[in-house]
């Protein structure tokens, strides 16, 4: 029995060693890897775009700028968003408050994501959410219901967001295709067959990603996401938009009840196809009808119309017809401004 005994104890010390030492190589690949990526398409430890902030300062006024793949910033790098672009403009123009605009987008996420995402960064003490996203919700089909970060189990557990899943999958795919978009089910765009060398490595990296993958369920069965609960939204008034205003709702009246200002901005129109583009114009404008019966005698709720300040088919200001180059993020951000100075003022005033 002692024998026995001993073997038991050294097998699970073994073990939980193992599984040690797995989790701090992975995490070192893992922090290499978001100081890698960064700058360029990715987030940092805490899972949103550009430079980690600190601690809230006495004289800074903080906005965090929430939305899809416009708002993150698809196609360019984290400097080039229309957040970084946003704070740079704001603090030309002036020196005090200190501004600091953090970019808590991504790519696919609609409004459902907005009261998750604000409740998982309140610790950001923002001072205005900027509220940047419509094209994801336009679909007639269920509901966009993604938040990116909530699929991670470790994020909900410790607030530190993995990246290295996502970077070796998407190398994985491009040694495999030549595509990193095969990763996401484009396989009819294949550009070269790959060698033996290739797949080896392409394998690699799919396993490796695999180990964290299972490393993260285990975590899951801890923190257990809840199924995606759609609000009803018939009150709203916006009819087929019902349930996207009714999240735009839920995102203010968290941000309003924290004490926090809120601003609400309409993308560039879509004009690709003319279907397209009604539809748009019909979301924005049952949106903006809504805020006004909702919140208009509020002064800290605020709503831009973004929509014809860039012409989406110019390729010098996009490069699909929906994303902006660096110019078009620009434009976009100095049109914000006034509107940010202006809420910014009204926030100094009242705490005096």
């Amino acid at each position: 029995m002692t024998s026995r005994r001993r073997w038991l104890i050294f097998s699970a010390a073994t073990i939980v060693i193992a599984v040690a030492l797995t989790t701090a190589v992975l995490l070192a690949v893992d922090v290499y890897l978001h100081g890698r990526f960064e700058r360029t398409a990715g987030f940092n430890v805490w899972g949103y775009r550009g430079p980690t902030v600190g601690r809230k300062k006495a004289n800074e006024y903080r906005v965090v700028v929430l939305g899809g793949s416009a708002a993150y910033g698809y196609g360019v790098t984290s400097d080039q968003a229309i957040p970084a672009q946003l704070e740079q403009l704001l603090r030309k123009h002036t020196q005090s408050p200190v501004f600091t605009v953090v970019n808590l987008g991504y790519n696919n996420e609609g409004a459902y994501s907005f009261k998750a995402t604000l409740e998982d960064y309140a610790w950001l003490h923002y001072d205005l959410a900027l509220l940047y996203e419509g094209y994801n919700d336009i679909s007639d089909r269920r509901p966009n219901t993604q938040i990116f970060r909530h699929d991670s189990p470790m994020f909900r557990l410790t607030g530190y967001m993995p990246i290295f899943p996502i970077i070796f999958n998407e190398k994985a795919a491009v040694m495999l295709s030549g595509d990193p978009g095969a990763l996401y089910g484009d396989s009819a765009k294949t550009v070269f067959h790959a060698s033996l060398a290739a797949k080896t490595g392409a394998t690699v990296l799919t396993t490796t990603a695999g180990v964290a993958k299972a490393l993260e369920a285990q975590l899951g069965r801890v923190a257990a996401e809840p199924p995606p609960r759609i609000e009803d939204g018939t009150h709203t008034g916006c009819e087929r938009w019902s349930q996207y205003c009714r999240s735009i709702e839920l995102a203010a009246e968290l941000s309003r009840r924290n004490g926090a200002q809120v601003m609400v901005a309409t993308q560039p129109y879509l004009r690709l196809e003319e279907k397209l583009q009604k539809l748009h114009m019909e979301q924005q404008s049952a949106l903006r009808d809504f805020l006004m019966r909702r919140f208009g005698n509020d002064r800290d709720v605020k709503y831009v119309n973004l929509g014809d300040v860039v012409d989406l088919e110019n390729p010098h200001l996009s490069f699909d017809h929906m994303h902006l180059r660096a110019e078009g993020n620009t434009r976009v951000a100095a049109q914000l401004v006034e509107p940010v100075l202006e809420m910014a003022a009204l926030r100094t005033h009242q705490s005096r």
